[in-house]
């Protein structure tokens, strides 16, 4: 019987708080202002090493699976953009950068049943594999791979998700602009022609990610996210868009 898995929600909730990914500063500029992200630690793996050692260690000392990546919401509005679009339950579904795997968990209650996770920090990955167990799943696949790597081990995916993924890459303090550009690649790699992308940013703006991904990729829709109010000007700290693969 699966249970309520309790979390922090310090970064979690969307319409109180500019958190919820890795760096909540938005960039406007030419061609999508690319050039004004500064680079930092939450770029690295050693820092989600780091990080999801200890994250690991305090779910299995109290069961508190960690932050929740843009929040319940952000989940939620996935699933239901998914339901909207008719997703068969049987569609093979990747989850880019799973961290603690509580959208795998949550796709799995909506009745999803092919499911894979992958992060390239081994932490991440017990953890994740930590959490689908208390949940009494034990049919998801979760795998440590680097989503950069060119591999070609990710192949024909229906749906990919990401997350915050891009926008902690897009950090990175080496060869920032090769990474982005590797991780279209590697998209485009993993997703069959006619595959959905579903990305949850609060680095980038609608325009930085269409001009991201403009090549093999088709805009689709963006979908609605909360508001904030900031020196009497309101506007999104979450960008959050759906594209669709090409030939």
């Amino acid at each position: 019987m699966s249970r309520p898995l309790p979390h922090r929600s310090s970064m979690a909730d969307e319409s109180d708080s500019t958190h919820g990914g890795p760096n909540s500063t938005k960039r406007d500029g030419p061609k999508g202002g690319e050039d004004d992200f500064v680079p930092s630690k939450l770029g690295t793996k050693q820092y989600w090493d780091e990080a999801y050692q200890t994250e690991l260690e305090t779910f299995r000392d109290i069961g508190d699976v960690g932050e929740i990546w843009f929040g319940e919401q952000s989940m939620g509005r996935v699933i239901r953009w998914m339901e909207k679009a008719e997703i068969p339950k049987n569609a093979s579904i990747l989850d880019i950068g799973t961290g603690n795997g509580v959208l795998l968990v949550e796709l799995a209650k909506e009745g999803y049943t092919n499911l894979t996770g992958i992060d390239y920090s081994a932490a991440s990955v017990a953890l994740a594999m930590d959490v689908l167990q208390a949940e009494d799943l034990n049919n998801i696949s979760v795998k440590e791979v680097d989503f950069l790597s060119g591999s070609g081990e990710l192949k024909d995916f229906d749906v990919c998700v990401d997350k915050g993924t891009f926008d902690a890459i897009s950090l990175n303090p080496e060869n920032t602009n090769e990474v982005r550009i590797r991780y279209v690649q590697a998209l485009g790699d993993a997703l069959k022609e006619g595959g959905y992308f579903v990305i949850t940013s609060c680095n980038w703006t609608k325009e930085q990610l269409l001009h991201r991904f403009c090549s093999g990729f088709e805009f689709v829709q963006q979908l609605p996210t909360p508001s904030i109010q900031f020196g009497g000007k309101t506007g999104n700290n979450v960008t959050a868009l759906i594209f669709k693969r090409l030939h």
